[in-house]
């Protein structure tokens, strides 16, 4: 039997394994000069002036908006189409949730709508670069600073995007440009095991303001005086000074050894995600029983997921259907997601219910994510488009043929779709 095609596999050599044996035998483990590197390595790649390490993405998102001002009672205007942790970052301060519905087309938070959203008790809107395609963030800072609103960037997916400006762009399309880590009050990215940047579990947070940068240093360690994990060094003191609450939220020094590994190579691990992303579209796109992802001409593309959509009327099958098929042919594939207003904690504390939000629901029915990652051989490439092409051609929809009684002309539906 031929060996399943995972869903993610991270690239891993020598010199992440060579990093991480280096810090173990450097008898310092946890946040010390490594992950102090790796900020200062990141926020180069980025183009940001200030990088914070911790230990997630939600732990970065919750830091975050903290450091922003969001309280209890706070709104926040975000997206249904995301992971839980957009929302229990914001929920862990009190803040509550405001969603909008998705561009049917880059399943991102749609700008149009936030006008509609908005109240006195709004305090920030997050964005969610869905799939590493970027949100038109160009929309988003205009309306926020109109209403004198925060802007927290959810990048987990978005490592390696970016905004190019239009030429001669109006003011608000130029505040709306740059490498995605440089345009919000604040942007979160993740590390998770199956993002494009991996420290395992990890976060980053990037931001230009310095007393912003400080006040999350702080809170990400126990609300700690400066470089008090220096204390156990012999450039440090014992004395240190508790300034305000904080967490627990630091990144290890073997976190960020891999993290320093992985940044060193993510320029040509990207180029192989869109060109595995691009012999997809290829294949795909002619289909009409399928939609390939959008890829907008002013963007770059971080190709974190390669989210496919069934044109479900033209298949004789549903979403989950379609995916067995293709895990019996061999490949592991994904949803991505599943709509927060549909889950029942959603409905229990917000009233929210199927329907609110019709277009997140459609595309979410319909959309079924395929391996993407570069240490996908060209082989397995290739199986994945097989197995896809294999799986919509067994599943066509028959057309209604026509029939005739007494001289009268009908349809007839085939019975498994009467």
């Amino acid at each position: 039997m031929t060996d399943m095609i995972p869903f993610h596999r991270p690239l891993i050599d020598e010199s992440e394994i060579n990093a991480v044996t280096e810090c173990l035998r450097s008898g310092w483990l946890t946040t010390g000069q490594r992950a102090m590197e790796f900020e200062k390595k990141f926020a180069e790649y980025v183009g940001a002036p200030h990088a914070v390490a911790c230990n997630s993405c939600t732990a970065g998102m919750h830091l975050a908006l903290a450091a922003l001002g969001l309280g209890p009672g706070d709104e926040v205007i975000t997206t249904p189409y995301t992971f839980v942790a957009t929302c229990e970052a914001m929920q862990y301060l009190g803040g509550r949730p405001v969603f909008v519905d998705i561009d049917p087309k880059t399943l991102n938070l749609n700008p149009d709508l936030l006008k509609a959203a908005l109240t006195e008790r709004t305090r920030a809107i997050v964005p969610v670069h869905f799939a590493g395609h970027p949100v038109e963030m160009a929309t988003v800072m205009a309306f926020a600073r109109a209403h004198n609103l925060k802007v927290m960037e959810d990048a987990a997916h978005a490592t390696e995007s970016e905004i190019f400006p239009p030429e001669n762009g109006a003011a608000h399309q130029t505040l709306g440009a740059g490498k995605i880590g440089t345009i919000g009050d604040a942007t979160c990215f993740s590390f998770y095991a199956t993002k494009n940047l991996t420290t395992a579990e990890g976060g980053m947070i990037t931001c230009s303001d310095p007393d912003l940068a400080a006040h999350l240093r702080r809170l990400c360690l126990h609300g700690l005086s400066r470089d008090a994990w220096k204390r156990y060094t012999s450039a440090g003191s014992w004395y240190y000074e508790v300034l305000e609450q904080g967490y627990k939220y630091n990144l290890t020094d073997v976190a960020a050894a891999i993290g320093i590994a992985q940044l060193a190579k993510l320029e040509k691990m990207w180029q192989r995600r869109a060109e595995i992303a691009a012999r997809f579209n290829a294949a795909f796109d002619s289909m009409p029983e399928l939609e390939i992802p959008t890829a907008r001409a002013n963007v770059r593309h971080g190709w974190h997921l390669y989210v496919l959509r069934l044109n479900l009327e033209k298949l004789a099958i549903n979403r989950s259907k379609f995916f067995d098929a293709m895990r019996e042919a061999g490949v592991h594939c994904s949803v991505h997601f599943i709509p927060l207003h549909l889950m029942p904690y959603y409905h229990k504390t917000y009233g929210l219910c199927p329907g609110d939000f019709p277009e997140a629901e459609r595309q979410f029915e319909r959309a079924i994510s395929l391996p993407l990652y570069p240490a996908m051989t060209d082989q397995e490439v290739e199986r994945v488009i097989a197995a896809v092409k294999q799986v919509t051609a067994q599943n066509l929809r028959q057309p209604r043929t026509a029939s005739t009684s007494k001289g009268v002309s009908y349809e007839t539906r085939p019975a498994a779709f009467a």
